[in-house]
């Protein structure tokens, strides 16, 4: 853990203490801390102890505050209601606190993890010789952001972007283009998106042949069998599409601010070599079995419409492997040789059952242990500001690129209109910023498993909660800083704090908390929750309590502290989620 201990696990530690003190039997009892509207905090696990020991919880509750003992921690604790204890803490104590924070450097009392593990995160999944649409964006931008998270509590993250670079529709694309050399020709654009443009177009021919001509269907499944075993000229015209596909991928991200790194790629064809072993493997341990030709795994608890058990398919009746293979094989890898401890899948929410049971089948090979486990975070689906799924004009699924650069534009509006002093260049350098950070935070607001509307309109607004809010609220602070003409800022501990000050002060302690207890729950929606909370105290703060022309110098100076320590949380605090913090807006 960090050495930073947060005010609320002090307060926390001594009314265990307490708790302790006045019923031995209730050895490391929660007190149930929280905080309240009515006091600093409340603490009400004291009714559940006094239930469990038959006493009166309010007559327990006084007993317990008469056993605490730190007053330069507590200024009050109160018995209210049938038992609840509201405390308040000092403000030198909330002063104290927060200078141990500051002087933590970028952590800020954020704990590290006591034993860190390996974890694998699947995310970022874009198909090969496909354009990336809004339906990639929440895998890449919730997987980042558990990427950053977990980092920084000292997890190790290895990514995976388990591309679909293998199958039927590669055997259809390169039969197409071998019996159409002219449609092969066009594709020697270098340039990424027309590359991939060209692709996506020539895909969509070798689809409309397919679905039309049985004979070229099946040559097609033919091709497909030539790619898996390796003939020279598929594998040839199929690593094209990849390497195009990925100059493509690398532009998309970049637009996204997002690093992908090339030996993260793993896609598909990687496990191809290791399917056959992993069918074998569940065969032999008798996980799978042979079910009209095909090698499956049934699941009592899942039935079908018609009340039979709902098969995972490893191995089809005509030889060939599907999703479940290679998903398993790529846990044997991960689980093998990564040594992963846990196994993170972002994906679509729809695709939850297929992995409820692959990862069913993984524990009962014993590749999936209560020490290496894997957790499914479904995603749900992007809408459109009606409420309903996000299309095009056309009925076409948007374009992520389109949707990015829009973004940028009604951005660039923004910030074109709060502008002072700053180069077109500029404006449209903040414009990427906050624009996609628009992006990212309306998707990162949200709980993952939960739909969301794209309301480009409301995303870039300077009200309500939006990452433009936070950005503002921290280029602000900057401008303050920037005019306190070199005054330092400085915890004064003896110095009364206004409410707003207390409020501001209590929730920077929290912090840590919240950034370790995100990361352990996957839950990035929760650190936005506070970011945005911490925007809005601030600026409460701000209206409060004049920095630059406060009363006194040494209050000038604490204020200027909270304001420094304030800006430091919203960026690191933003960085963890992916998004940059301009220190001009």
């Amino acid at each position: 853990m960090a050495s930073v201990t947060s005010l609320t696990a002090n307060v926390n530690a001594h009314l265990a203490s307490a708790l302790s003190a006045t019923l031995p039997e209730a050895t490391d009892a929660d007190p149930l801390l929280r905080r309240s509207d009515r006091a600093d905090y409340q603490a009400n696990g004291i009714l559940a102890l006094a239930k469990k020991a038959k006493a009166n919880p309010r007559e327990l509750a006084t007993q317990v505050v008469e056993k605490i003992t730190a007053p330069g921690l507590f200024k009050d604790v109160e018995v209210s209601g049938p038992g609840f204890l509201n405390i308040t803490v000092t403000d030198k104590a909330i002063i104290d606190t927060l200078a141990a924070r500051a002087a933590d450097g970028d952590r800020l009392g954020v704990p590290l993890k006591d034993q860190p593990g390996i974890s694998v995160i699947d995310y970022a999944q874009p198909n090969v010789a496909k354009e990336m649409h809004v339906g990639h964006l929440r895998s890449a931008v919730i997987g980042d952001a558990l990427r950053g998270m977990l980092d920084f509590t000292g997890e190790r993250t290895i990514g995976r972007h388990h591309i679909g670079d293998w199958g039927t529709q590669f055997g259809m694309l390169i039969q197409y283009l071998i019996e159409n050399p002219d449609e092969l020709s066009a594709e020697t654009d270098t340039d990424g998106e027309q590359a991939m443009s060209n692709l996506n177009r020539v895909y969509k021919a070798s689809r409309a042949v397919f679905d039309a001509d049985e004979a070229f269907k099946e040559r097609a499944r033919k091709r497909v069998v030539a790619l898996q075993s390796g003939d020279k000229e598929t594998l040839d015209l199929w690593q094209r599409f990849v390497d195009e596909s990925k100059v493509y991928f690398y532009s998309v991200f970049e637009k996204l601010d997002m690093e992908i790194r090339d030996d993260e790629i793993v896609g598909e064809s990687a496990y191809n070599d290791g399917m056959p072993e992993t069918a074998r493997l569940l065969e032999e341990m008798g996980v799978a079995v042979r079910s009209e030709g095909a090698l499956v795994v049934f699941f009592d608890e899942i039935r079908g419409k018609d009340d039979k058990p709902v098969p995972l398919i490893v191995q089809k009746a005509d030889g060939g492997f599907g999703y479940a293979a290679s998903d398993l094989t790529a846990i044997r890898n991960r689980v093998q040789d990564l040594h992963a401890t846990s196994l993170i899948y972002v994906v679509d929410v729809r695709q939850s059952l297929h992995f409820k049971m692959v990862f069913e089948a993984a524990r009962r090979a014993g590749w999936l242990t209560d020490e290496v486990t894997a957790h499914n975070m479904g995603y749900g689906t992007v809408l459109g500001a009606d409420g309903k799924p996000f299309k095009t004009r056309e009925g076409e699924t948007v374009r992520l690129e389109d949707l990015l650069d829009e973004a940028v534009q009604r951005a660039a509006e923004v910030v074109r209109e709060k502008a002072q002093d700053l180069t077109e260049d500029e404006i449209q350098e903040r414009a990427a910023q906050v624009g996609i950070g628009a992006v990212k935070y309306a998707d990162l607001s949200t709980s993952a498993n939960r739909d969301y509307k794209f309301d480009l309109d409301q995303m870039v607004s300077l009200n309500g909660d939006t990452s433009v809010y936070l950005q503002y609220a921290y280029a602000r602070i900057k401008s303050i800083l920037r005019k306190a003409e070199g005054a330092e800022p400085a915890a004064h501990p003896k110095l009364e704090l206004h409410a707003a000050e207390r409020a501001l002060g209590l929730h920077l302690d929290a912090f840590g908390d919240t950034v370790f207890e995100a990361a352990a729950e996957y839950a990035p929606h929760k650190l936005a929750a506070y970011l945005y909370q911490l925007a809005s105290l601030y600026t409460s703060f701000y209206d409060k309590c004049p920095v630059l022309k406060a009363d006194t110098e040494e209050q000038k100076e604490n204020r200027l502290f909270l304001c420094d320590l304030t800006a430091r949380t919203l960026h690191q605090g933003m960085a963890l989620l992916g998004i940059r913090t301009p220190e001009r807006l």
